[in-house]
């Protein structure tokens, strides 16, 4: 069910996304080894892609594959200038952030006037996390939390059993609900142009585009007030 929903939330990813004739800067924040950037940038076109990865491992990964790849952690300020971007792609980043606020303001910050962000998250008030705190656990997005086993407090998480180690970067701190996810951006100035849900443990998903608000996984697509350059011409 989990690779269902996967699957769904990047094909909402992917569906967000406005395809260019004109070169437009995409910065994808945590964007791991970068295989992912190469498939947000072939649906756009033509587009120069850029990158933020904390794990060094990865973001050389993305280098190799041209990708312009800064390392950052995105509870800092971002490497980058005002208004660099027409689009900023965060995927299961900001349930990761000690610094909310400071990563909505980076991207807003960095983004040109009428540029859009696409962010993908797990939704706190999906049914499993839910029912699971009826019985007294962890909710599901909340159980990666401790940096000794990967998972705690739910034995019903995929990963319960096993113990690597879990640097805090990896670990959830905020998980946000389908209008939280949509409030910590609009106090920032963004428009909310589009909200959808995918995976709705353990019923088809089909129902998460009936009831996003329960839904596994949530994607927004926010817009930055103002206009940009190809409407002015």
């Amino acid at each position: 069910m989990r690779s269902r929903a996967v699957s769904d939330y990047s094909r909402r990813i992917l569906d967000c996304l406005e395809p260019s004739n004109r070169v437009v800067s995409l910065l994808d924040c945590g964007c791991d080894d970068g295989e992912w950037t190469l498939r947000l940038g072939a649906r756009i076109g033509a587009v120069r892609l850029y990158g933020l990865e904390i794990v060094d491992e990865r973001r050389l990964a993305a280098l190799r594959k041209g990708i312009l790849c800064e390392p950052g952690d995105l509870n800092e300020p971002f490497p980058y200038e005002d208004g660099q971007f027409e689009i900023v792609h965060a995927n299961q980043v900001i349930e990761h952030l000690k610094d909310t606020d400071n990563f909505v303001k980076e991207i807003e910050r960095t983004l040109k006037p009428g540029g859009y962000a696409v962010i993908c998250t797990e939704n706190l008030a999906s049914w499993h996390n839910i029912f699971s705190l009826v019985f007294g656990w962890q909710p599901f997005s909340l159980t990666n939390v401790c940096e000794k086993r990967f998972q705690i407090g739910n034995p019903l998480a995929i990963h319960y059993d096993v113990a690597p180690s879990n640097p805090q970067s990896w670990q959830h701190n905020r998980v946000f609900t389908y209008r939280g996810l949509k409030e910590i951006f609009t106090v920032h100035g963004f428009i909310v142009e589009r909200i959808e849900g995918s995976g709705y443990y353990p019923l088809p998903n089909r129902l998460s585009k009936l009831d996003p608000r329960h839904a596994a996984f949530l994607t927004l697509k926010i817009r930055k007030a103002g206009t940009t350059e190809s409407e002015t011409k």
